[in-house]
């Protein structure tokens, strides 16, 4: 079938010319040639701008609400509502569009490794540089595959550089992404940044999974040679990506995995790696991914010499490189693997009073998921040094479709099927709170992670936390036995205790939430303040 023959009319899409599937060097051609600002780096990697967004809208994303649909969504702030005659104007909207441009492309692939669950997915876009984002993303069909694809499950609409009417009800900006679980569609309009896309069947397989007893999960994942597995959550910037590429370990995945009743499988074909300070010697292998087959967004470089510069943010500090999971060279191919001994939680705590490292009972790791904390530093504004908490339940609030409850009952009982233990670590600040702590250095929790990996610290001597309760190891390898013990590691254990007290409380407060649809197990698994 040649690529310039594909029919589209089944979508209601009339263009003749329309790109299925091409080589990464067409879109490349094409980017180049149609796309103003695409540009080649000196590495082979495609340069593009994604427009006035550089980041996800989900303030506009949307969910169809119709008759007949599942109650017990969770309806809020995540998932707002759309009734079907909005979604139907947005939908002919974005259609009416694509009709317009002289040439269109299509990329069918597939979500999940695992045969028995992965949905065949189907982009429509008009923008070459987001058709090559998304074949890298899905994962890539080989040319059997591609031949009997037959009828997508899920479509996806992207015209992007077409607004949302904001005199259409319901619509916030000129930004709406809209998700139908009745028609299995999704509409892209007003942003053209491409981790719409990406996010977008992740939220699909959060809906689709856990119908079929397949826990959905926003998380890392890497293997032993010994074919033991480590799952690693955590929200942006507390090292989930980081910690997860290991030299020693085989990569199943970066971000999106779902666990079922035989292993855990990777939803995606690539990976998507902040590249905000990135260089060779921190990062080596996301450093050496980027390159021939890899989209590079909103990145600056030199017009000479073609070369990146990773630490410019003057365009955003959401610079961001898409590239198939082959470029890492200790990648799991097909990406599939068994069931995790060991659950990671990470969090970045700014206000220092999380151990480096603790040892979770079930009801904690319940407790902790549901909770999904990290913390960051508000230095925008003058005067303003005091950390803020930041809460995502599941470690991914974001893309969640059921309540959190659901999700966290799941993961409870995969890991007491195949007990898989769980443990708590703080990438973040240690010795005391922002201004007077420092940052726990990379090669300690490195050491942390190998350890919990390799067994040291499963029968460790640990001491009970007297605020958050989980188990503290005293010692581990490889790390100052100093730093393990938070309020032994503050000058003043009287500024700790104010500080532990701040945090349990944040920690208590944003709970009540969820405290109706959690046992009585998880709610006492919460940090205790006398």
């Amino acid at each position: 079938m040649s690529v310039q023959t594909f029919d589209l009319s089944k979508h209601e899409i009339t263009v003749k010319n329309i790109i299925r599937n091409p080589a990464p060097g067409k879109f490349y051609e094409d980017a180049v040639m149609y796309d103003p600002g695409s540009v080649i780096t000196d590495t082979g990697a495609l340069v593009v701008r994604s427009g006035k967004r550089t980041g996800r809208s989900p303030a506009d994303k949307r969910v169809v609400k119709y008759n007949g649909m599942d109650e017990k969504i969770w309806w809020g702030d995540i998932n707002i509502p759309l009734d079907v005659h909005t979604y139907q104007i947005n939908h002919r909207r974005a259609v009416d569009y694509l009709n317009t441009r002289e040439r269109l492309y299509v990329v069918d692939g597939f979500a999940g490794w695992d045969p028995k669950f992965r949905l065949k997915v189907r982009i429509i876009c008009e923008r070459p540089y987001h058709g090559l984002f998304m074949q890298n993303m899905l994962i890539r069909p080989t040319q059997e595959e591609l031949e009997d694809f037959g009828e997508p499950d899920f479509v996806v609409f992207n015209a992007g550089k077409f607004p949302a009417n904001t005199f259409t009800e319901g619509m916030t900006s000129d930004a709406s992404v809209d998700v139908n679980f009745k028609n299995n569609t999704m509409i892209i309009l007003g942003t053209e940044y491409a981790g719409e896309m990406k996010k977008g069947i992740f939220t699909v397989m959060h809906y689709l999974m856990p119908k079929r007893d397949v826990l959905s999960m926003h998380c890392s994942a890497n293997e032993g040679d010994a074919g033991d597995v480590a799952l690693f959550f955590g929200l942006s910037g507390t090292g989930k990506t980081t910690l997860s590429a290991d030299t020693k370990r085989k990569l199943i995945g970066d971000d999106e995995h779902c666990w079922s009743g035989d292993g855990v499988f990777n939803i995606e074909g690539g990976c998507y790696a902040k590249a905000i300070g990135l260089s060779k010697d921190k990062e080596p292998e996301i450093f050496g991914a980027i390159k021939y087959g890899t989209v590079l967004e909103n990145v600056k470089y030199d017009s000479l010499t073609r070369k990146v510069d990773y630490d410019d943010v003057s365009i955003t500090q959401n610079t961001r490189a898409a590239y198939p999971i082959e470029h890492i060279p200790n990648a799991k191919i097909p990406c599939e693997a068994g069931h995790p001994q060991n659950i990671i939680f990470l969090t970045y705590d700014a206000f220092g009073v999380l151990p480096p490292v603790s040892r979770l009972t079930p009801e904690q790791a319940m407790y902790h998921f549901i909770s999904g904390y990290t913390a960051k530093v508000a230095g925008t504004e003058m005067g303003v040094t005091e950390p803020q908490a930041t809460f995502s339940a599941c470690f991914g609030a974001a893309f969640l479709v059921w309540p959190p409850a659901r999700y966290a009952e799941m993961l409870a009982e995969k890991m007491k099927t195949h007990n898989s233990k769980a443990w708590l670590i703080n990438t973040g600040l240690i010795g005391g709170p922002y201004g007077e702590g420092r940052r726990i250095d990379l090669k300690s929790t490195r050491a942390i992670v190998n350890a919990i990996l390799d067994g040291s610290l499963s029968d460790a001597e640990t001491v009970d936390d007297e605020v958050f309760g989980f188990k503290i190891p005293v010692n581990c390898p490889k790390v100052d036995d100093s730093i393990l013990i938070p309020r032994k590691s503050w000058e003043s254990t009287d500024s700790y205790d104010a500080q532990a007290k701040k945090l349990a409380n944040l920690f208590t407060n944003n709970f009540k939430k969820y405290e109706a649809e959690s046992s009585d197990a998880i709610k006492g698994a919460g940090p205790k303040v006398s």
